[in-house]
């Protein structure tokens, strides 16, 4: 394909991060992860995390102002010329009309928007059992990739600890949010003819082998 440009849908805890990072290594596409981005600039205590901080301390998202800018920057750069991967955004209807403005501006256009469908109950289960290394970031969980050492890192050896926004009653306003906010975007991407649905609830290596087949499929539709 001449480029590929994803999005990635779904509520948190639906795997987006875990897909995202396996089709930017099958791709060699750069990953945006908004989440990721902030949470770096908070403990850089940056001016973007000072902002950030206090929305994702309380599960509320991130005012649109900011994070356009941090992703039209992005995709705007050198390293984004054959595609890019995003995870996190858009999350509002106003954020997707940002960035198709942006893309419009750059003569380009989406390839996909990647839907991973998962129930609530199950990415409660899944965030409020993660705990995150306090220094380098590397997560764990209690239930499914669990510590050799209980509240240890096996990597660098420092402290786990449970993020604020895996805390269960944020996970509870995140998905409020990701339902009444982030939601629309399905009608959004359906309507205009680019989303793809997937079952999150599957193994992580099906739901990438999934998406894969969908790529292709996609492939071969603009080659005809």
């Amino acid at each position: 394909m001449s480029e590929l440009n994803l999005i990635l849908l779904g509520p948190p805890g639906s795997g987006k991060g875990t897909q995202a990072e396996r089709l930017q290594e099958d791709f060699r596409l750069p990953y945006y992860a908004t989440g990721e981005i902030l949470r770096t600039a908070v403990r850089e205590g940056a001016e973007l995390g000072n902002q950030a901080k206090a929305y994702m301390d309380r599960g509320d998202l991130v005012p649109d102002e900011v994070m356009v800018g941090v992703i039209a920057d992005r995709i705007s750069a050198p390293e984004a010329a054959d595609g890019f991967i995003l995870d996190g955004f858009p999350r509002t209807t106003a954020q997707a009309e940002a960035l198709d403005a942006k893309m419009e501006e750059l003569g380009r256009q989406l390839t996909a928007a990647v839907l991973i469908e998962i129930a609530d109950s199950e990415v409660i289960r899944r965030l409020s059992g993660r705990r995150t290394c306090v220094k380098e970031g590397h997560v764990f969980h209690v239930e499914f990739d669990p510590p050799k050492s209980d509240g240890i890192c096996d990597i660098c050896g420092a402290r786990l600890e449970i993020r604020a926004d895996d805390q269960p009653e944020v996970v509870r306003n995140r998905l409020a949010q990701y339902h009444e906010k982030t939601e629309p975007l399905v009608s959004y991407y359906e309507n205009r003819g680019i989303l793809r649905r997937v079952d999150g609830s599957r193994d992580p290596g099906e739901v990438n082998d999934r998406i894969r087949a969908m790529l292709a499929t996609l492939r071969m539709e603009e080659e005809l």
